[in-house]
């Protein structure tokens, strides 16, 4: 008899943890509102407006695109940096568009969708100076931020350069201005920064190099196991840029009508290990 029971009891425990773990998707739509994250102060992907107050930016431009393909709502929450997989696992939020690059990592905790952007990590130097491409940087000393992927990316992909870190980006790129180094190794969209910030107030000269050093890849952010959302998220994100949705929007923030005036080089396509 107490076989019987037990037998029952696994059944029905079994079953109820079957009917528990609902499906992403399905609850999304059931509530009428897609609860997508960003990070909170990242310009130009999400930021406060300062007329309006209201987060705006690449990766919001993204979540509205998502929103908008499912067919409901969106209710977009700023999340700081160190937030994000912790609000995403405890179903705080269902998915983040939050300047994450896929790493082996990270992939271990949540997955992927297919990339909807590419930042490139690159290697700033100044305009008098006699390096033109990665090679020549063998032998020089070049700065990274100390503890980011910037100087990780170095390491491996520079391992002929003279590594030098600094506390903070800043001091990295006080130490190239100085001559106190040859390069400053960061993402992409820094080393803009500080380029067009030094030419129009200090009339001081930089420079890209033009290879990256590496390609950072960034993608929609799901909990694990759920293959009906992360289908539904690529075929947004494909239609996205089919219908010149994702071109706009980085024209806008990042490409030709911005300070930037980076351009895109890249396509919606799965993400693959590099």
């Amino acid at each position: 008899m107490w076989q019987r029971k037990l037998a029952v009891l696994i059944f029905t425990t079994t079953a109820t943890a079957g009917v528990a773990h609902a499906d992403a998707l399905a609850d999304i739509k059931a509530r009428g509102t897609l609860v997508c994250g960003t990070q909170n102060a990242s310009e130009p992907y999400a930021f406060p407006d300062t007329a309006t107050r209201q987060i705006v930016g690449f990766d919001v431009d993204v979540c509205r695109a998502l929103a908008q393909g499912l067919g409901v709502k969106l209710d977009q929450r700023a999340l700081s940096t160190d937030a994000r997989i912790a609000e995403l696992k405890t179903h705080r939020v269902d998915l983040l568009a939050a300047a994450m690059a896929w790493m082996p990592a990270r992939a271990t905790q949540v997955d992927f969708s297919d990339q909807y952007f590419v930042a490139p990590i690159r290697v700033l130097v100044r305009a008098d100076s006699p390096i033109q491409t990665l090679n020549q940087l063998a032998g020089k000393k070049i700065a990274a931020s100390e503890g980011s992927s910037s100087a990780a990316v170095a390491v491996t992909r520079l391992p002929d350069s003279n590594l030098l870190t600094f506390h903070d980006i800043s001091s990295a790129y006080l130490a190239l201005q100085q001559h106190k180094v040859d390069g400053l190794v960061a993402g992409q969209l820094i080393l803009a920064r500080f380029a067009n910030e030094a030419a129009q107030n200090h009339g001081q000269q930089y420079r890209l190099l033009a290879s990256p050093v590496y390609e950072e890849r960034w993608g929609v952010v799901m909990n694990k196991n759920e293959p009906a959302l992360m289908a539904a998220v690529n075929k947004i994100l494909l239609d996205y840029d089919k219908t010149n949705g994702l071109q706009t929007s980085f024209d806008k923030w990042l490409g030709t009508n911005s300070v930037y005036k980076f351009t895109r080089d890249y396509k919606v396509e799965p993400i693959k290990a590099q």
